[in-house]
């Protein structure tokens, strides 16, 4: 994973792991790695992968049975307002940027429309 330098660490391995959480590649109730295989597997410090789990325990996203490991949450609600504020922060971030090149809400919304109708083109193997 390649890390902003404007950004915490701890904090952009969370938003991957919630990312995972919301598109189901984590399922409700999934064992999420050792903190030992955490750092590894994102290339941090044991005690940044141990702070990532801490905060998302205390988000309520994860859970931990002692002995046994950390889970993710089985709330399906809490995966939902999940998935919710995730759509929400990269709609926020999108318009923010579109409005930066000077593009109005009207734009934009013709902006995806015009992007959506081509991708859906493209997925149904029509190329103009």
């Amino acid at each position: 994973m390649k890390y902003e330098s404007s950004k915490p660490i701890y904090l952009q391995v969370m938003d991957s792991l919630k990312q995972r959480m919301v598109t189901g590649d984590l399922r409700p109730g999934d064992q999420l790695p050792s903190v030992r295989l955490l750092a590894i597997e994102y290339d941090i410090n044991p005690n940044t992968a141990a702070r990532v789990y801490k905060e998302l325990e205390l988000e309520g996203i994860c859970f931990t049975k002692r002995g046994e490991g950390t889970f993710v949450t089985e709330d399906p609600d809490l995966i939902r307002s999940l998935k919710e504020q995730t759509a929400k922060s990269i709609v926020k971030k999108f318009i923010k940027e579109m409005t930066g090149l000077g593009y109005d809400k009207f734009e934009i919304i013709q902006k995806i429309q015009k992007e959506g109708d081509e991708n859906d083109s493209i997925e149904n193997g029509k190329t103009d």
